[in-house]
């Protein structure tokens, strides 16, 4: 029997957070979104993730979906994220955390379990930014920095928002099924009624794109480099969508050197979206390694691979 995925309201570090739940017990696995998602977008790991003996907590981080929206740029600066994570985990009462994380939640996991703000058993990363982002040496190449003009269009003020909302939300409906996603046909009409939804939540627009701009106009990215990236010692499993048009799989290269017991996968054919994208690679990937077995797949990209720097 496929275990039941509920909801319910958990308050930690003053906010009020909606949270998708799955199982019992006092095994954590708490899954990070990223933008422009909410905690739904985990729905396909939350009953593997349960049937694995875990809690499973996928909540809409703060700002997004049904949770509370603080107003301004300031209260998403990375360390108040930083400071949800370390109290949803104290709130949980959990004695052992697995942290998975996609997209914005891999900014934040990286540093979370890099400088160890709470233990963490196990870290499962997908798609995301690159460990030590920033401690790297060499220059970024043109081609490279025009993969991320977005983030400095999502500093403007109100004309971002505009655009997202903008015929019922049709920009909103392409980040998914457009040249972003592998597997467009993935998501149904039910998802993206969900995801318009949530964006069209009074704030939600503006309050989830004030963490692009709590990372440059907040100095976020600064105070992070300053900071440095110590070695992650946490295991980690990363799993990568190869056809991700902004993180491509040279976006991995070098990774080792940050995380010390590292185990890399390439999913072909899949975009950014890869745990809804390629839900049963994913979960196969997943529960291998969660239970100690070979994970399948390619630690390298695949021969029909066409992507470049």
């Amino acid at each position: 029997m496929t275990p039941e995925i509920r909801t319910e309201r958990v308050r930690a570090n003053g906010i009020d957070f909606h949270v998708n739940t799955c199982g019992e017990g006092d095994r954590l696995a708490l899954c990070l979104h990223g933008f422009p998602e909410i905690g739904y977008s985990w729905r396909h790991q939350l009953p593997l993730l349960a049937s694995l003996g875990y809690r499973v907590w996928a909540p809409d981080l703060r700002g997004f979906g049904q949770s509370d929206k603080p107003e301004g740029i300031e209260p998403y600066a990375i360390e108040h994220l930083l400071e949800d994570v370390a109290a949803l985990i104290d709130v949980s009462g959990a004695k052992e955390t697995l942290l998975l994380a996609h997209d914005w939640g891999v900014t934040i996991a990286w540093q979370f379990a890099a400088h160890r703000v709470r233990p963490l058993d196990r870290l499962v990363i997908f798609n995301g930014q690159a460990p030590g982002a920033g401690q790297r040496k060499g220059r970024m190449t043109l081609k490279a920095l025009s993969r991320f003009l977005y983030v400095y269009f999502f500093q403007l003020p109100w004309l971002p928002e505009r655009v997202f909302a903008a015929n019922d939300f049709r920009r909103l409906e392409q980040v998914y099924t457009g040249a972003m996603a592998g597997r467009p046909e993935r998501f149904t009409a039910e998802d993206l009624r969900i995801y318009k939804e949530a964006m069209a939540r009074p704030g939600a627009l503006t309050s989830s794109l004030n963490y692009y701009r709590g990372m440059i106009r907040g100095g976020g990215m600064r105070r992070i480099a300053k900071r440095g990236f110590p070695v992650v010692e946490t295991p980690t499993l990363m799993i990568w969508g190869e056809e991700d048009k902004v993180l491509i799989p040279s976006t991995t290269d070098g990774a080792g050197d940050f995380v010390k017991d590292l185990t890399l996968r390439f999913i072909p054919g899949v975009g950014h979206w890869v745990q809804q994208e390629a839900p049963e690679e994913v979960n196969e990937m997943l529960g291998a390694w969660l239970q100690g077995q070979p994970v399948p797949g390619s630690p390298t990209v695949s021969p029909a691979y066409t992507g470049g720097n």
